[in-house]
């Protein structure tokens, strides 16, 4: 199977984004920065592409056209730890984006992203469907997540 990664493509923005999802989603590192070379895409030695890694994954952060924003429609999923893991990386990708419900933020780059507790799903597909269904109800009331609240929830707490 090929090697996958992603990349996101910024107006101008790549390397500031690589180097703040690196330094923001623990255990992010930053990667090279290539600069356009002479006859390439851009400005001679602006920034082409970031590399960067968060969660194990690679990802290139691409300078391109900026008639093309990104959309909800693709989002990135950072699985935390607990909460104080959950509430350090919210609010760090919050700062100059904008909230949504669920869990859901767009950063201030325009890339959305949900933050969900490590076990999400395994409280989400649980076969206690009455558990299930308190979960959802609490899950919509939120907009960041909070661990404590769902697994009540579900317990029937």
């Amino acid at each position: 199977m090929p090697a996958l990664s992603t990349c996101l493509w910024f107006a101008t923005e790549a390397e500031d984004a690589a180097r703040f999802y690196a330094a923001t989603i623990p255990g992010g590192r930053m990667g090279a920065v290539v600069r356009t070379p002479p006859g390439g895409p851009g400005a001679e030695g602006s920034v082409l592409l970031a590399l960067f890694e968060i969660g194990g994954q690679p990802f290139m952060a691409l300078n391109g056209n900026a008639d093309h924003p990104f959309t909800a429609a693709v989002s990135l999923v950072a699985t935390c730890a607990d909460q104080a893991e959950i509430d350090r990386v919210w609010d760090a990708l919050l700062e100059g984006g904008s909230p949504n419900m669920c869990g859901w933020l767009r950063d201030r780059y325009g890339v959305a992203w949900q933050v969900v507790p490590d076990g999400l799903m395994e409280l989400l597909s649980g076969t206690d469907e009455a558990g299930r269904s308190r979960f959802m109800a609490a899950m919509r009331t939120m907009v960041k997540l909070d661990i404590a609240v769902l697994r009540a929830a579900v317990a029937g707490a």
